[in-house]
């Protein structure tokens, strides 16, 4: 009986030790499962259509190919670009959710709004800038102005009728058009909507009179002949418009604007993970497909480094806070 039940004691022991040795085995390997190991989510805090959702699709599809894992594209639109930042800082910091970041997230709405629903800086971290993109001044066809000194002529003509559409408060868009109304002193109203393509769609129904456009959301109907160029905002003429002049010289000497769009991670992301996401966005930005397509729609590719994005961020912050500080553009 006792050998037995000694024998029966020694067999459960022994069971006991190879469950915790294959624990002990598997754990290592269970905790090291190669990232990413699922469908990987990049909010885009702007309507589908717009250039935010047209450059995240673009460098969505590569860097699914590059990563392995499905890229999925969730617009998050309102307010400026805030409720998709909201969202994309309070998602877990695994390294399963991106955020497309644009000048107005992460440089324009801290000055513009009041109370911020997060922190640009700290609930973030900074990948790389994906592009810059021009602004183009676009109007209806049907408008009785062909350039930019015929249209400060018609609103100085007819104060308070010349409507100009956007984005979305604080967003390149809506500064670009403030900016505007500034250095020439005219009275334009801003009709803020949530996304491009939205505004876009009353333009091209001649609902609003004209819109400082991103370039890639802007240039189908340019080229198509629904939308008539005014100017771009930049300091230099676009390759792909090069008929078009800039305001600056179309009558407003002086005037630059510039909208950039960037790739940013929770803050809690693992700096390893940060690594191989920068790398693998690095590598899908110097595919000439994918410089090609961006290129197409009037953009222009950069790659910074973390810290040169982190500083490039710091200085857009000082610039456009004073632009908001000296037109007076509020929420």
């Amino acid at each position: 009986m006792s050998n037995s039940l000694s024998l029966s004691r020694r067999r459960s022991l022994q069971t006991l030790a190879a469950t915790a040795l294959f624990a002990l085995g598997t754990a290592p390997a269970m905790a090291q499962s190669p990232y990413p190991s699922k469908p990987i989510t990049m909010i885009v805090p702007f309507s589908a259509g717009g250039t935010t959702d047209i450059l995240a699709r673009v460098v969505g599809q590569a860097l699914s190919t590059e990563l392995g894992q499905s890229i999925i594209i969730d617009n998050r639109p309102g307010a400026g670009g805030n409720i998709g930042g909201q969202a994309a800082a309070r998602a877990a910091g695994d390294g399963y959710t991106l955020f497309m970041g644009t000048v107005g997230t992460h440089a324009i709405n801290e000055a513009l709004y009041k109370k911020m629903p997060f922190d640009p800086v700290k609930d973030f971290a900074p990948l790389t800038r994906v592009a810059n993109v021009p602004n183009l001044l676009v109007a209806h066809p049907s408008q009785p102005f062909k350039t930019v000194k015929e249209m400060m002529a018609y609103a100085k003509a007819n104060p308070g009728k010349l409507n100009f559409g956007s984005s979305g408060s604080g967003s390149s868009i809506h500064l670009s058009g403030e900016l505007f109304k500034s250095m020439t002193r005219l009275d334009m109203v801003h009709v803020p909507y949530k996304g491009s393509a939205p505004a876009i769609t009353d333009l091209l129904g001649n609902q609003i009179a004209i819109m400082f456009d991103n370039m890639p959301s802007a240039i189908q109907h340019v080229r198509s002949g629904k939308l008539r160029p005014i100017a771009v905002t930049t300091a230099k003429r676009s390759p792909e418009l090069p008929d078009v002049p800039t305001v600056a010289e179309a009558g407003v000497p002086g005037y630059e604007a510039t909208s950039w769009f960037g790739l940013f991670a929770p803050a809690k992301t693992p700096t390893d993970i940060q690594q191989k996401l920068h790398a693998a966005i690095a590598k899908v930005l110097k595919d000439p497909a994918v410089i090609k397509k961006i290129n197409d729609q009037g953009g222009e590719v950069v790659i910074d480094t973390q810290d040169g994005f982190a500083k490039f961020i710091d200085a857009e912050t000082k610039k456009w806070g004073k632009v908001v500080k000296d037109s007076g553009a509020s929420v």
